[in-house]
């Protein structure tokens, strides 16, 4: 008995921390502007999502650290399972170099009132498709995370095609949208693929909100087809309404849905137009980063090193409103980061939140949170016309594996029209 007690005691441990979900994070203030994403040309660029097929040095990493001498940074990737907890994989099952990477390309800020050093880092190559963690950290000391963030490695071993559709239950029809999936994987012998096939669907590059678990509604094996056709809803999303946006590309003047900017010595303010509640207002379509944000400076030449710092405050008129609202978008990690949550001025009758932002584009929505989750349905609305964008991972586990791979990605988007 004492020693199964021994035992479970030294086993507890380690399983409690293969259980814990790896997430996006930024765990110091003055790390800002912290992006991940797969390269391209072009400004727009900065909003493709780190997802890249097996074999490519795609990713890259950047980040300001608001100080005036480069700290000492390193970098490590860890291998996740599809819910993101641990694999059973080793460094030496992913990567052919040792896990840990100098964060030693940096810049430092040129006449900004506020300092910063711009740090660049080229993810390396792995060798085995899934989910990843990037893990920057101080010193060499892994205790000393500054941030994570997640990445996917596809390897192209199924086909993958998806389709917007509308909702198949006409409760829906008005306001959400259906993603219809086919997995072709007659390139890949797959075991027992209605239990070891697992799609996950994601909107808008949101981890809050993903679709996952749906078992195939059609099976061909003659073809070596997986369907996933919803009867049910069960793979409705509400499509929600065009972002809102705040233009911080200019400090000399007022960009678009700001109602001031003021330079002053050591900082530059600026603040929002009051927003209100537009459930009840019409599908209204303009051009959006759906959710998605970039730096980019119209005034001066190296956005990414001559842009200022502008302390931003957001300005909300949530009556009738239930529940106190937040900022919600990759500015604000989703609602997670310091500053999403707006507070309630009762001397200005509204509800407003300070966050410190870099020159550029920045897309949100309001939310309000309940529990663990955010709903922006009862100050954003839902409209079937919004144009989304629609992730589709798949991920395969054999039998005796220890780890999900992920065998096939498309992006979905029937309308796009974004920047």
């Amino acid at each position: 008995m004492y020693k199964k007690l021994f035992l479970l005691l030294l086993l507890f441990p380690f399983w409690v921390h293969a259980q814990e979900v790896l997430e996006d994070k930024v765990y110091e203030g003055n790390i800002k502007s912290v992006q991940l994403y797969r390269k391209g040309q072009g400004i727009g660029a900065q909003m493709n999502a780190p997802v890249i097929p097996l074999g490519s040095a795609g990713l890259v990493l950047e980040f300001d650290d608001l100080a005036y001498e480069p700290d000492r940074y390193s970098a490590a990737l860890i291998h996740c399972n599809a819910d993101w907890t641990l694999s059973g994989l080793k460094p030496a099952d992913y990567i052919k170099q040792y896990n840990e990477f100098n964060v030693n390309n940096y810049e430092y800020s040129i006449n900004t009132r506020i300092p910063y050093i711009h740090f660049i880092f080229n993810v390396p190559l792995v060798t085995k498709s899934g989910n990843y963690l990037l893990k920057v950290y101080r010193n060499r000391n892994k205790d000393e995370v500054i941030l994570t963030k997640r990445f996917m490695v596809y390897d192209s071993q199924v086909k993958v095609g998806g389709a917007l559709m509308p909702p198949s239950q006409t409760a829906d029809r008005r306001t959400g949208q259906q993603v219809d999936i086919k997995v072709n994987y007659a390139g890949r012998e797959l075991v027992d693929p209605a239990r070891t096939v697992k799609v996950v669907v994601r909107q808008n590059q949101r981890w809050d909100n993903i679709k996952t678990g749906s078992k195939p509604t059609f099976i061909r094996d003659d073809r070596s087809v997986l369907e996933y056709q919803f009867f049910n809803g069960d793979n409705v999303f509400d499509a929600g309404n065009e972002f809102r946006f705040v233009d911080l590309r200019y400090v000399r003047t007022t960009g678009r849905n700001l109602a001031s900017v003021s330079m002053e010595d050591d900082v530059v303010y600026a603040e929002t137009a009051l927003a209100s509640p537009r459930a009840h207002v019409g599908y209204l379509e303009y051009l959006d980063l759906n959710g998605q944000y970039i730096i980019e400076n119209m005034e001066r030449g190296n956005p990414k090193l001559e842009s200022e710092y502008i302390l931003v405050t957001f300005n909300a008129q949530m009556d009738d409103i239930e529940g106190e609202p937040y900022i919600f978008g990759s500015l604000s990690n989703w609602g997670k980061a310091d500053g999403a949550k707006m507070s309630f001025d009762a001397q200005k009758g509204m509800y407003q939140s300070d966050v410190l932002l870099k020159q550029g584009w920045y897309d949100f929505l309001l939310a309000i949170k309940k529990g663990e989750e955010w709903d922006t349905l009862p100050v954003e609305g839902s409209h079937y016309q919004t144009e989304n964008e629609y992730d589709v991972l798949v991920y395969y586990r054999d039998f005796g594996s220890r780890y999900d791979e992920l065998l096939g990605y498309i992006s979905v988007n029937a309308n796009k029209k974004r920047f």
